[in-house]
Parts: C-alpha cells; sequence; structure tokens
C-alpha cells in the first residue's frame, strides 16, 4: 500500500512553506539594507525589491506544492484504475 494513498494537500503545510519563503525574502533585503546601509532611495528600492521577492518566492513555494499534490493525486488514482482493470 502506498503511504499516500488519500491524502490531499495540507493547507497549513502550504502556508507555512509559503509564508517561511516570503519571510526569508524579505530577510534578505532587511540584512542587505543593514549591511550597506545605503542613501534612503536606494534603501527603499531594496525593500521594495524585497517585497516584490518576497510576493514571488510565496507563489513559487505554492505552484510547486500544488501541483506536486495534484500529480500525487492523479497518479494515485490512475494505479487504482489500473488495478481495478
Amino acid at each position: 500500500m502506498n503511504k499516500h494513498k488519500g491524502s490531499r494537500i495540507s493547507y497549513g503545510r502550504l502556508a507555512l512553506f509559503s509564508l517561511g519563503a516570503g519571510a526569508g525574502m524579505i530577510l534578505v533585503a532587511t540584512l542587505l539594507i543593514l549591511a550597506l546601509q545605503p542613501q534612503p532611495v536606494l534603501g527603499l528600492v531594496i525593500a521594495l525589491a524585497g517585497l516584490a521577492a518576497a510576493v514571488a518566492a510565496m507563489g513559487v513555494v505554492s505552484t510547486r506544492m500544488t501541483r506536486r499534490a495534484v500529480e500525487e493525486m492523479d497518479n494515485d488514482s490512475s494505479r487504482e484504475r489500473e488495478l481495478n482493470d
């Protein structure tokens, strides 16, 4: 038996990983600003780039996790159909 049989996507895990990726990008931007101590305008540009990177990272992580879960469910259902035939 497959241990993933009947498994569904965990929304809690999806949220945790997605928000973790976004927080990681904001942390990188913050550390970059603290290390460089740029002029205010450049600091604002770095902060806005960090926010854009956070949104992009959250999108990438959530899309990959969702696609994997859907593929697993499709594979499980196709195996069940093959076994029933």
